[in-house]
This record gives C-alpha cells, sequence and structure tokens, in this order.
C-alpha cells in the first residue's frame, strides 16, 4: 500500500490522521517538525506528504520547497489560512493542493487518492513535445530548446495539462476545476497569476509565446503559425 507522511505539531490533529489513514489501508509516518519531515521524506520517499503549514523549526512552505527541489513528492498543504493569497503562496512553494482547516477526513482522503492516481499516471507517460518545448512526467524535467526550466509543482501541473492538448482552446472554468479542484472555482485570479509566471519562465530567453490567451473564454496552447 502507499505510504502517507503524516506532518503536523499537533499531536491530536496527528492521532486524528493516523487513525483514519490506517483505516484505509495506508502505511503511516510521522513528523512534528519541519526537521523531521525531510529526514523521513529523504530516508523513506513516502507516496504523498500531508503537510502543515506552521511548524517550529521549518515551516511547511520551506519543507514544500526543499521536497519540492529535491524529491518531487506529492504534497497537501493543510492551514487554516483561506486567502487567495495563502493559497497561491502555498501552491507556489512547492504543494501540488491545499486544504484549508478544518476539512472532512473524507474530502482529504480524496485528495491523496487523486494525488496517487496522478503519479501513477505520469510513471507510465512518454515525453511530450510541442514545437521547442519538452516534458518528461518521469523525471519532471522541462525544457525549451536546451534550456532546462525550473517550475513550481503547479505550474508543471498546468503546462502537463496544455501539453496534452495542444491547439485545443481550454475553457478557464474547466482549468480551475481540473487542477485546483472545485474549492478554487470562485477565485479565478489564481489561474492567470499561474499562466504569467509560466509565460515568464517559458519566454525568458525571448522565445515565441506557446500559451495563448482566447478572449473572453481561455487559453490554448499553440505556435503563432498554427
Amino acid at each position: 500500500m502507499p505510504t502517507i507522511l503524516i506532518v503536523d505539531d499537533n499531536q491530536k490533529v496527528i492521532d486524528m490522521l493516523r487513525r483514519t489513514l490506517l483505516y484505509e489501508g495506508y502505511d503511516v509516518l510521522v513528523a512534528m517538525d519541519g526537521e523531521q519531515a525531510l529526514s523521513q521524506a529523504q530516508q523513506h520517499q513516502p507516496d504523498v506528504i500531508v503537510l502543515d503549514w506552521l511548524m517550529p523549526r521549518l515551516d511547511g512552505l520551506e519543507v514544500a520547497r526543499r521536497v519540492s527541489k529535491a524529491d518531487h513528492i506529492p504534497i497537501i498543504m493543510l492551514t487554516a489560512r483561506d486567502a487567495l493569497e495563502d493559497r497561491i503562496l502555498g501552491l507556489d512553494s512547492g504543494a501540488d493542493d491545499y486544504l484549508v482547516k478544518p476539512f472532512e477526513p473524507g474530502e482529504l482522503l480524496a485528495r491523496i487518492r487523486a494525488l496517487l492516481r496522478r503519479s501513477e499516471t505520469a510513471d507510465i507517460e512518454k515525453t511530450l513535445m510541442y514545437g521547442d518545448l519538452s516534458l518528461d512526467p518521469i523525471t519532471r524535467d522541462v525544457r525549451r530548446g536546451e534550456r532546462l526550466i525550473s517550475l513550481s509543482p503547479k505550474e508543471y501541473d498546468l503546462l502537463l495539462y496544455l501539453m496534452r492538448q495542444p491547439r485545443r482552446v481550454l475553457q478557464r472554468e474547466r482549468i480551475l476545476q481540473d487542477i485546483w479542484g472545485y474549492d478554487f472555482g470562485g477565485d479565478g485570479n489564481v489561474l492567470e497569476v499561474t499562466i504569467g509566471h509560466l509565460r515568464t519562465k517559458l519566454e525568458s530567453s525571448d522565445e515565441a509565446r506557446l500559451i495563448q490567451t482566447v478572449r473572453g473564454v481561455g487559453y490554448v496552447l499553440r505556435q503563432q503559425s498554427d
């Protein structure tokens, strides 16, 4: 069974999550601060990390940044901070999903299953190509020509989503639902912010624009000549 690492400095939260995950058949690891979390992640390579934002020694944002850069383990960030700016900060730090406290255990389980399915799909996919842009789902390497591009997890997810459907105009509401989930339905600005970050990174050497805006509809991965 998949292994889930729970990271939280609240013993009651840890006990509740451990019981829930063990009941569902998962193997469970526990850490109560950021340094323990990094040690557990490096030593055991869990399949998903459930990570609290506010912790001693290293906070969840720094843990997510380091794990995302070194190990690419899917992360669900747990926090009571529900402002749009906080969600964007959490996702940009390296989290793949963001769940606001208090939450229902069933919703957390559903999000864990979604991340596990995404990881399984990535393991069997071949490198995607569009023009001089390439994305390897196994190594998560993204290149524009020979230039290696570093992306946050959400930027990567969005680019992967676009590259699976090149030249197809995708509605912004559908993108929000598929990439951020139903609870982001009213916070549309997060999509525009992430698109802006992606464009900056993909075009940093004056390359031609690939992610085109279709006004009033959404976005499309398309070369100007298409």
